[in-house]
């Protein structure tokens, strides 16, 4: 019996993978296509205030050229924007420093050196290069070297340009709008109709007011830079409006309607968005007023409502602190003479603006827009190949298979019965 097992069973394995072999090796196959693995790349934004970290991924094969980029994660360093760490050795690298290993943990580590890394810095660091280009230098040479001992792809460390950012010129706001020195003369107080009532501030002539290149055409031939003056918030909405208005120039114009500085500003249509600077603004004065800005008699209504909010009524309203709450008035009356004045937005139009943080999911600013054209220089890589059968072949094996099982499991049954009769015979 056991001669009769040793003899039947061998044949049938090697009946069965021959069969199989034959079909595997006869049938044809196709290319079918893997799903492809993302590329990454890595932009830090550091702004006067703040650094922050955006990691943005895209299909490894690319589509038309360019990456179909989307926000993967990002992450705000600590402390201040790296021009605050001037003549401070060490420290804007070190702040860096934990974005860059969340950076190395949210990057699958076969793409670490594949992935494009580089820094942009913005109004800081503009500034700082005016004051003292020495020492920018030094900071933007800290900071590549930081980025370098990472296992990233370093691109650049480098100063934007103020077109290259998207601003329209109010990086200077806050610094023209602390020097209420200029209408009032030097004075141990003066009022600033832009502070809410209730704040006063003590600043210094020198480090905050005349040393700035921003109010250098402002200074005084004799002043003491120690001077202490304090400034006190009046919440003003028409005089603030009207400091504000100079910071434009509508005094020109040689075509049928002008924006500012004499450029033309055709009638605008379509949907906009407003995002930065312009959503926080929009959301402090809503939250402070609960008044729709669909109109600009509602939105001049809401800001003239929170330029008479003394300060502790904004911060209790907001649950934010002074800092935050001291230029609302100021921003949101800029705000209103960029969109009203200079781009002509009016009853029809002024409700096409979105004001948003992000769009699909990323956060909106120069960030992306900077990762999308940086994409399109990482070459693209091949689709990923594997041989699949087709459907109907497979149908068919898997059907001779299960023929084959049933096929084998009677014979094998047959010669169980067939040695059991023949025990019962003897």
């Amino acid at each position: 019996m056991a001669l009769r097992y040793s003899q039947t069973l061998p044949a049938v394995v090697l009946l069965i993978l021959a069969i199989v072999g034959i079909l595997l090796v006869a049938l044809s196959t196709k290319n079918t296509e893997t799903p492809p693995e993302y590329m990454y790349g890595i932009v830090l934004d550091a702004g006067s205030s703040h650094t922050s970290m955006y990691i943005y991924k895209w299909p490894a094969d690319k589509q038309n050229g360019t990456g179909i980029v989307t926000q993967h994660s990002e992450c705000n360093a600590q402390g201040g924007g790296i021009s605050s760490y001037a003549g401070v050795r060490g420290g804007a690298a070190e702040s860096l420093k934990a974005c860059l290993e969340q950076a190395v943990k949210d990057i699958p580590k076969s793409r670490h050196h594949q992935t494009p890394i580089q820094l942009g810095a913005t109004a800081g660091m503009r500034l700082l290069n005016i004051v003292n280009a020495t020492e920018t230098q030094l900071l933007l040479k800290e900071v590549e070297n930081k980025l370098r001992s990472y296992p990233f792809k370093f691109k650049e460390a480098t100063i934007l340009s103020g077109q290259e950012e998207g601003a329209y010129g109010w990086v200077t706001v806050n610094y023209l709008l602390e020097n209420f020195v200029k209408t009032e003369g030097v004075k141990p107080q003066v009022s600033n109709p832009c502070y809410p009532q209730q704040f006063n501030i003590s600043i210094k002539l020198g480090e905050d007011v005349f040393d700035s290149p921003c109010t250098k055409n402002y200074r005084p031939a004799q002043f003491n830079p120690q001077m202490s003056v304090s400034v006190v918030g009046t919440g003003d909405y028409q005089k603030c409006l009207d400091n504000v208005k100079e910071i434009f120039s509508f005094n020109y114009c040689n075509y049928s309607k002008c924006s500012f500085n004499g450029v033309f500003q055709p009638n605008v249509r379509g949907s906009f968005m407003a995002f930065s600077a312009y959503f926080f603004a929009h959301s402090y004065i809503t939250n402070l007023t609960s008044i729709p800005l669909t109109s600009p008699s509602q939105l001049e209504k809401a800001i003239r409502l929170i330029c008479n909010l003394t300060i502790s009524e904004m911060t209790k309203r907001t649950n934010q602190k002074e800092k935050h709450m001291k230029n609302v008035c100021a921003v949101s009356n800029f705000i209103q003479v960029l969109l009203l004045q200079g781009y002509k937005f009016n009853e029809h139009s002024l409700p096409s603006i979105s004001f948003q943080k992000k769009a699909g999911g990323a956060s909106v600013g120069w960030a992306l827009g900077y990762m999308l054209s940086q994409s399109s220089l990482v070459p693209a890589e091949g689709l990923g190949l594997m041989k699949a059968l087709p459907l109907g072949p497979w149908a068919g094996i898997l059907v001779l298979f299960i023929a084959i099982l049933l096929i084998v499991l009677g014979y094998l049954l047959m010669i169980y019965r067939h040695t059991r009769n023949k025990e019962g015979m003897v």
